[in-house]
């Protein structure tokens, strides 16, 4: 199989979908793997890197798309990739259809076959490759919502940990998953006091038995919300519902109660936001202010690290991108149940039930699709 890896083009991202040790193993399997050049720059790999692992180099980004009978990216295409893709070509990346109708209505008209990690699902309802990413955004969110706490950042000036006499700010944390565990405890080893919120007891009583003396958990419901947001400094959305449109948890009207100063972060940003008042932002212009809120809502935050965040994210999908190139996607999405989960649009129909309730659109089941392709 031909495999290409184009520079990623969204604003600010850094991460790369292949390593240098990944084109290795492409190529000791046979296949063969064209790379943009200097897509691995801005993650700390020099195209000569590339080169002597064995993959072929290509200028321009039409290039890639035109040879490869696979594309492993990091980020959803963007507006102007929608014209290269081909029909019965397999894109392999994050696309979060659910927060954009008009990347799923481009892909649905493309005929390609998209496959988003952030849907490849384990029996046991994990996410293997969401995680290595939410773990990424979910410390990041400490780290951004401290600075932005800051008064010459617009916010309160306060201290997360506080110090001897003074006492520490107070961070919730919505979603007690991946990124709501790493959130509280990077807030909790800065000497915050942390509240973290789940609609799961068993999850709960996990996180109280695990996390330090300065986290306390807490049912998560709307009257609980409204409560806690009045006296918090810094609050983190990491809620996620697998495929589908994140739910709105703080609303517009709840704004007015917080503290003038204090700062969201949604991490939910990729899948719709998890409140009212979200909208996707980037790392060049991160915040905005609504009713006296700073609103951090940056929908690739992962990429201001790309070289932690790239070498996470493809020990996670190397194996399953192997699977695709070695055996074509319809017999390893046969063989293997977590990546057949990962099927979004298969030629021209949504084959995730998630993403057609998004938007009110036609579902198809799989097996229908599957039929028709082959």
């Amino acid at each position: 199989m031909i495999i290409g890896v184009p520079k990623e083009i969204k604003n600010n991202e850094n991460r790369v979908a292949v390593t240098p040790a990944g084109v290795i193993e492409f190529v000791r399997y046979g296949h063969s793997v064209y790379v943009q050049s200097t897509a691995g720059a801005g993650s700390g790999f020099p195209d000569a890197d590339y080169l002597e692992a064995g993959a072929h180099l290509l200028p321009t980004i039409e290039e890639v798309y035109a040879i490869a009978d696979m594309i492993v990216k990091v980020k959803e295409p963007i507006e102007s990739e929608y014209p290269l893709i081909k029909k019965g070509q397999l894109l392999f990346t994050y696309f979060h259809f659910a927060s954009y109708e008009p990347l799923t209505h481009a892909m649905i008209k493309s005929g390609a076959t998209c496959l988003a990690y952030e849907t490849v699902e384990k029996a046991d309802r994990s996410l293997p490759l969401l995680v290595p990413m939410s773990e990424v955004a979910g410390r990041m969110s400490i780290q951004e919502g401290a600075k932005y706490l800051e008064k010459p950042m617009g916010g309160r000036g306060i201290l997360l940990g506080g110090v001897p006499g003074v006492k520490p700010a107070e961070v919730i944390v919505l979603g007690g998953g991946v990124v709501g565990t790493q959130a509280a405890k990077m807030a909790a080893g800065l000497g915050a006091h942390v509240t973290i919120m789940d609609i799961s007891i068993p999850r709960l009583r996990q996180l109280d038995d695990i996390m330090p003396a300065n986290v306390q958990t807490l049912y998560s419901n709307e009257y609980n919300i409204k409560t806690v947001i009045k006296t918090a400094d810094l609050v983190i959305g990491g809620v996620l519902i697998p495929g589908a449109k994140a739910p709105h948890l703080i609303t517009r009207a709840m704004l007015p109660s917080m503290k003038p100063g204090a700062v969201i972060v949604d991490v939910a940003i990729d899948q719709g936001g998890c409140f009212e008042t979200s909208k996707p932002t980037t790392h060049a212009d991160p915040t905005y202010v609504v009713d006296n809120v700073i609103h951090y809502c940056v929908a690739n935050m992962p990429g201001a690290v790309p070289y932690t965040s790239t070498l996470a994210l493809t020990n996670a999908t190397l194996p399953y991108a192997l699977q695709l190139a070695n055996k074509g996607w319809q017999k390893a999405c046969s063989d293997n149940h977590e990546l057949k989960l990962g099927l979004n649009i298969v030629n021209g129909a949504i084959v995730y039930e998630g993403v057609a309730q998004a938007f009110g659109l036609e579902y198809t089941p799989l097996e229908k699709v599957i039929g028709q392709v082959a």
